[in-house]
């Protein structure tokens, strides 16, 4: 078995869940692999921050004898879990020196999701303080490359779990997803991120529970990978006020069907936004993919105006409401960037917030609109192709100039706005060979839809073939 344990980090999850499952390798031996291919990468990448290699082996020996036979069950496979997101038992920092020896004394419902259905979480992803920004970096655990060129960012905030996802380091991966977190390290790392509809995966406790602007998803090498982890991690829980009861349908199952036809809309920066020429030029090729694969395209976006000024608020009074309490007590230790986030939020007026959220309802109510028409929207995942892991984040892309941090991801933070599911697919290259790639965006639960427009649009791409890769220097 040692020669096909080398080898093991090399296949995709569903060959390893196929594998647990007929006994071909035990869970032990899955579970070595990875420890092994972390260890050979994590100097170059450094994406996995936090190893639990003892809870790890003692959960694998509480593994049903007679697994379930449900879809998404993963039979063992290790699974990696973002740093925001607590592991009972396990250091969680959430990014922050103020957390970093905090060692969490319970699970994240979504962690008791995944160790049900047969996961076992070997560790923890790095992540900007808080999963503030989309460039990877903290003062606990230092910056995460991108394993494509280690001198590029993975994008954030779930950029180890992306790094990581295309280095071989894991299988599979949870990100969370604000303003794209899940879907621009996915872009820049050339794997695949979910933003799923509010709801359809459950997480908490949480001193918000009613937030409905930052989710928690999937990541994968592939889309095939990444419809077994939804079907994992979906589901009602009744602690969470917002989750919703999983359909009768399997993620999986429903991506392998044939469509063709769909009224597909595509834009490259709503009309709006500002867009890099080789973001403009991924967007080019991917129209020509899906008219080729039959569907009708037409150029058109919904009408987003008000969308950044909406985020910027929306976003503002969520950081301000949960980390006021954090804030008045460690204001010092906390990154410049967030703090001044915080204190726009606490410094906000009802008059203001109400603006925002009747904005955000007329954004709501024109998207509807839209997919009255179209099955699909396409739009770039990030305005911008990787760049140095060093920049904090680009200052200008094409004649727009940024001031902070946010207004360069609003290609993704808009779509966040709408609440609709938005999936992340590697499409291209840029001149420097680094992955770039688009979001399909879909109606509120229509998950199964963007997921299988996904499936097929990557195997006329091949990227499904491209990973995973040792890290390049």
């Amino acid at each position: 078995m040692e020669l096909e344990e080398s080898l093991l980090w090399k296949k995709s999850a569903k060959e390893l869940i196929t594998l647990l499952k007929n006994k071909s390798i035990s869970p032990a031996e899955a579970l070595n692999a990875n420890l092994d291919r972390i260890k050979e990468t994590h100097e170059d990448i450094n994406a996995v921050v936090t190893i639990c290699e003892e809870r790890a082996k003692s959960k694998i020996k509480e593994l049903q004898a007679d697994a379930p036979d449900l879809p998404g069950y993963l039979h063992g496979l290790p699974v990696l879990i973002k740093d925001l997101t607590e592991v009972k038992d396990v250091k969680t920092t959430f990014g922050s020196k103020i957390y970093e020896n905090n060692v969490s004394t319970h699970s994240d419902f979504l962690v008791e999701k995944i160790e049900k259905m047969g996961g076992i979480v070997l560790g923890k992803t790095n992540t900007p303080e808080f999963g503030a920004g989309s460039n990877t970096f903290n003062e606990v655990f230092g910056i995460t490359a991108n394993p494509w060129n280690i001198a590029y960012t993975a994008g954030g905030s779930s950029g180890g779990t992306a790094s990581a996802l295309a280095a071989g380091a894991a299988w599979l991966g949870t990100g969370s997803d604000l303003g794209g977190s899940l879907r621009n390290p996915a872009s820049f790392c050339g794997v695949v991120g979910l933003r799923p509809t509010i709801g359809t995966v459950a997480h908490g406790p949480t001193n918000l529970p009613f937030n409905d602007l930052s989710v928690d998803g999937p990541m994968a090498r592939n889309v095939e990978d990444i419809s077994i982890f939804l079907d994992t991690m979906s589901g009602l829980d009744s602690r969470d006020p917002l989750s919703s009861k999983k359909t009768n349908q399997s993620f999986q199952e429903e991506i392998y069907k044939e469509k063709s036809g769909l009224n597909i809309g595509v834009t490259d920066d709503y009309n709006m936004l500002a867009c890099h020429p080789e973001v403009r030029e991924s967007i080019n090729h991917a129209e020509k993919i899906l008219k080729q694969m039959g569907h009708n395209v037409t150029r058109i976006s919904p009408d987003f105006t008000h969308a950044e000024e909406t985020f910027q608020i929306l976003r503002a009074h969520l950081l301000s409401s949960g980390k006021r309490s954090l804030y008045e007590s460690h204001k010092d230790v906390l990154k410049e960037d967030l703090r001044l986030n915080i204190e726009k939020g606490m410094k906000l007026q009802v008059s203001e917030i109400d603006k925002a959220k009747i904005f955000r309802g007329d954004i709501i109510n024109k998207t509807n609109v839209f997919f009255k028409e179209f099955d699909i929207l396409i739009a770039p995942s990030s305005m911008v192709p990787p760049f140095d892991k060093n920049t904090l984040w680009p200052e200008k892309v094409e004649d727009k100039t940024f001031d902070n941090y946010v207004s360069w991801l609003m290609t993704a933070a808009t779509i966040s706005i709408t609440g609709c599911p938005a999936l992340a697919v590697p499409c291209n290259f840029s001149s420097n060979n680094l992955p770039i790639g688009i979001q399909i965006v879909g109606q509120r639960r229509q998950e199964a839809m963007i997921l299988n427009l996904g499936y097929h649009f990557e195997k006329q791409t091949k990227s499904n073939n491209l990973l995973p890769i040792d890290p390049i220097k």
